[in-house]
């Protein structure tokens, strides 16, 4: 077997806390994952895990292996990187999760354009609201929305900054009043966005303080933004949407701005990928090209 490999399936053992959960990272089968660790225990001549049929430990002489190894690996990425670069062709596959419509209408057709332009490039794409974990699912950059706080131990860079406004349709107001003030739209019925089962507060710009919050109240919580916006459109209430979603209904007054242009929040869109001594060709040209694409597509 090659010892390369057998360390990387060791090193995603330890990270992700089982066999089996690195065997889905790696797309093999749980037995080779155990077949990599053995092969490397016997080459080494001792255990490197205490493994029960519930939990996976480290002994002594596999800490030192497994910090060892991380350290070898990082070195032959940078290697594998450098090689890459002076080919300037991206290789191999680039793991990108995001948010599912931003993903679908905004990312996706630049994703699909390099790979496009390099043969050699392939795309595994995740679509998914929840923030997934870079190193537990084996991604190599993620496309988030919003504050960073619950981001750690990642690199950030901003490529895209999104409008945020209030809509509602035309028969809602007519029915329920135009909002003119941030006290007059707590009194509005609101179609929330629910994500994770956590509700989150509208946020309206303040000169030089911290976003004025509104929290939302409303009889319908949904966690798919173009659901919200199909509700807000057939008179159910006021919705906060990235003003990308619902360009078109604004266009054709199926549904209509609320509080005009004061009411816009700037809404920040990052590219998140884990710290590496050098970046992988194929991540920095995705990077390169989504933050030239997309503040045209979400502006």
């Amino acid at each position: 077997m090659d010892r390369l490999t057998s360390m990387a399936v060791f090193v995603k053992a330890v990270d992700l806390g089982s066999f089996a959960a690195a065997a889905d990272a790696l797309e093999m089968s749980a037995p080779m994952v155990g077949k990599h660790v053995r092969f490397l225990e016997q080459r080494l001549g001792g255990r490197l895990l205490h493994r029960t049929t519930r939990r996976q430990s480290l002994t002594d002489s596999g800490q030192a292996y497994y910090e060892r190894c991380r350290i070898v690996l990082s070195e032959a990425e940078a290697a594998d990187a450098l090689a890459s670069d002076q080919s300037s062709q991206p290789r191999g596959r680039l793991r990108v999760t995001m948010p599912s419509l931003l993903g679908r209408y905004c990312i996706v057709p630049t994703l699909l354009k390099l790979a496009q332009k390099y043969p050699a490039l392939e795309l595994d794409l995740a679509f998914g609201d929840p923030i997934a974990d870079l190193m537990e699912g084996g991604y190599d950059l993620a496309i988030r929305t919003g504050e960073l706080n619950e981001q750690s131990g990642v690199i950030a860079r901003r490529i895209a900054r999104q409008r945020m406004v209030v809509c509602g349709s035309r028969a809602y107001l007519k029915a329920h009043g135009r909002p003119r003030t941030l006290d007059e739209l707590g009194r509005h019925q609101a179609i929330v966005y629910r994500r994770s089962g956590r509700v989150r507060p509208w946020l309206f710009p303040r000169d030089g303080l911290a976003p004025h919050e509104v929290w939302p109240a409303g009889r319908l919580r949904l966690d798919d933004l173009e659901a919200i916006a199909d509700a807000a459109a057939s008179g159910m209430g006021l919705a906060w949407l990235p003003s990308w979603l619902v360009r078109e209904r604004l266009d054709t007054g199926a549904l209509v701005r609320v509080l005009g242009d004061n009411g816009e929040f700037p809404y920040d869109c990052h590219a998140l990928w884990l710290p590496t001594p050098r970046l992988p060709l194929k991540v920095r040209l995705a990077v390169d090209a989504l933050a030239a694409a997309l503040p045209k597509l979400v502006a």
